[in-house]
């Protein structure tokens, strides 16, 4: 893969978290999900990570997506705490 296709990847992945942490940020601001439901879609999303390691031969790229999306569970950065 050439450096251009890789960082335009890169910058594909962080425009997506950047869109998706608005988009719950603003969920949870107009009360259309709690916080502990948006806990429980990213909770999801990470299982389903988690799940799919072995599954095909992209292990590593599942364990890391799984990691993060729990960092961010963890940290709290998609969802403003009051």
């Amino acid at each position: 893969m050439s450096h251009h296709l890789s960082k335009d990847k890169e910058y594909a992945g962080l425009a997506a978290l950047a869109i998706c942490e608005s988009l719950l940020l603003a969920i949870n601001d107009h009360q259309l999900l709690s916080e502990s439901e948006i806990i429980g879609v990213l909770t999801d999303a990470a299982n389903t990570h988690e799940n799919a390691v072995g599954l095909d031969d992209e292990s590593e790229t599942h364990v890391g997506v799984a990691a993060l999306i729990n960092a961010i569970i963890s940290g709290g950065n998609s969802v403003r705490r009051v």
